[in-house]
């Protein structure tokens, strides 16, 4: 077999990512064809993946994006086993691979863009070729998207937390979209409205309103009233258009909007976050 020349493994190493030694391993291994070089690598991957496959990859990225027209927004966390890796500029071009990959596609949930391919092969196929070139195990363990007039994505410094909100109007000064985004990610609502509550959720907190009461001696007839004066707190606290602006807290998120426009209002939001 001919020597393994510098230029093939710069080559493998461009197609795969791969350090230059296991693109050289690959390529010895190989006897020079570069697809069964990047055979042996994916390989390698599935192995330390199988490996790894008990070990906890809390660390990662969460990223957000909308397309071009605003329309379609996208939420993406793409795990790791470590913090360092998850500052790794290989790591996060993987990650913003699959987050610009998802947007043009339009994947509608995680399967469907895990069977999207990348560089010829699916994506779920990548990750696990990473593990081998990377070491740890990777995961890309959330997906979701919103449809609507306009959505706007925020990331948090750090890229640990990234909301999008979807909003039924265009075209408005982009620090109001912004703010609402903003507002997602650090008051972390549990819905839009008291109507879009689940019933399950409501019931339990009267329930624990009641227990509260009973167990502050309150008496027995007071009871529901008491319980509903507090679902009323936690409608407040959990629900967007109802919670205080972050920024003014004057006003609440409702009345900011319709500060802006009479008409305008959130249709739908996303927000992750890694655990801290």
């Amino acid at each position: 077999m001919a020597p393994i020349s510098a230029a093939d493994v710069a080559k493998l190493r461009k197609m795969t990512g791969a350090g230059m030694m296991d693109c050289k391993n690959a390529l010895q291994e190989a006897e020079g064809d570069f697809e069964k070089a990047v055979e042996v690598i994916r390989k390698k991957g599935q192995v330390v993946a199988s490996k790894r496959a008990d070990r906890e990859a809390g660390e990662g990225v969460v990223l957000a994006s909308t397309s071009d027209d605003g329309r379609f927004g996208v939420l993406i966390v793409l795990n790791c086993e470590t913090d360092f890796v998850a500052k790794n500029a290989d790591f996060e071009k993987l990650a913003y691979d699959i987050l610009d990959l998802a947007l043009e596609q339009k994947a509608e949930n995680l399967d469907e863009l895990k069977n999207i391919e990348i560089n010829g092969i699916k994506i779920e196929d990548k990750i696990v070729e990473q593990i081998g070139i990377i070491g740890e195990k990777l995961e890309l363990s959330y997906y979701d998207c919103i449809k609507a007039e306009y959505v706007h994505p925020y990331i948090h410094p750090g890229n640990r937390l990234a909301t999008i909100a979807g909003f039924n109007k265009s075209g408005l000064d982009s620090q109001v979209y912004k703010d609402v985004a903003m507002q997602i990610a650090a008051m972390n609502p549990l819905a839009i409205d008291k109507d879009d509550v689940e019933q399950e959720e409501i019931d339990k907190e009267i329930e624990i309103g009641k227990e509260q009461a009973r167990r502050e001696g309150k008496p027995d007839n007071l009871l529901e009233k008491i319980a509903m004066g507090k679902l009323a707190k936690f409608f407040k606290e959990n629900t967007l258009l109802n919670q205080e602006f972050v920024k003014d807290n004057k006003q609440t998120i409702r009345q900011y909007l319709n500060s802006v426009d009479k008409d305008l209002t959130i249709t739908g939001f996303r927000r992750y976050t890694l655990n801290d």
